[in-house]
């Protein structure tokens, strides 16, 4: 079991966001996220990613409490997308990957692979500004899954994808399944749960 969610309450003033949430994700397998706007779906994702606190329950990684350092293991790309716009896209992939813990050198071939399998080479010295919003969004999720994580949180990743972004996502995301990445998926998109994920939480 990669992660375990336990028993996790979050309120924020008198609004009870999230009510004893329970879940496990193992290798290779792949949960969705359901719920309305103000479920709480974000909520959960920065509580396991470290960003919130929750007021009660716990988060387990690989059997033990959730620490720091497990989020290298950790692939995250939130709703809420930020890039550099004057950085090139290269640099910019290198940068965010040397945070996670790799040289230059891994960060650099397991950048390139990446931006070959999702169709994105030419791009390596243009500046981010210059990129459709749907080539944004193929940069952060490369970013995101080449320090090969042991687990990929992904928050709406299809909010503004065209058909052809989307397919290339959902292709990688089998691929990654196939190799043992679990994979938590908050989505408004009840057909991508289906057809990629095992089973679903509703908030």
């Amino acid at each position: 079991m990669i992660l375990q969610v336990d028993h996790i309450s979050k309120a924020f003033g008198e609004h009870r966001v999230l009510d004893n949430v329970c879940f496990t994700v193992d290798s290779g397998e792949a949960v969705a996220l359901l719920g309305n706007n103000g479920a709480g779906k974000t909520t959960l994702l920065r509580i396991i990613t470290r960003l919130l606190v929750a007021d009660e329950g716990s988060v387990l990684f690989d059997g033990h409490p959730l620490v720091q350092d497990d989020l290298r293991h950790i692939g995250y790309l939130p709703e809420e997308r930020g890039l550099y716009r004057n950085m090139r896209v290269g640099e910019q992939a290198l940068y965010l990957l040397r945070l996670k813990g790799l040289s230059r050198r891994e960060a650099e071939e397991s950048a390139k692979r990446w931006f070959a399998t999702l169709g994105m080479e030419e791009w390596w010295n243009t500046p981010v500004r210059k990129l459709s919003k749907g080539m944004q969004q193929r940069l952060q999720f490369a970013v995101s899954v080449a320090h090969s994580p042991r687990l990929l949180i992904l928050d709406e990743p299809f909010s503004g994808f065209d058909a052809d972004n989307a397919a290339v996502l959902r292709t990688s995301l089998s691929t990654l399944r196939s190799q043992g990445t679990a994979i938590i998926l908050s989505t408004h998109n009840l057909q991508a749960a289906a057809d990629l994920c095992d089973k679903t939480i509703r908030l």
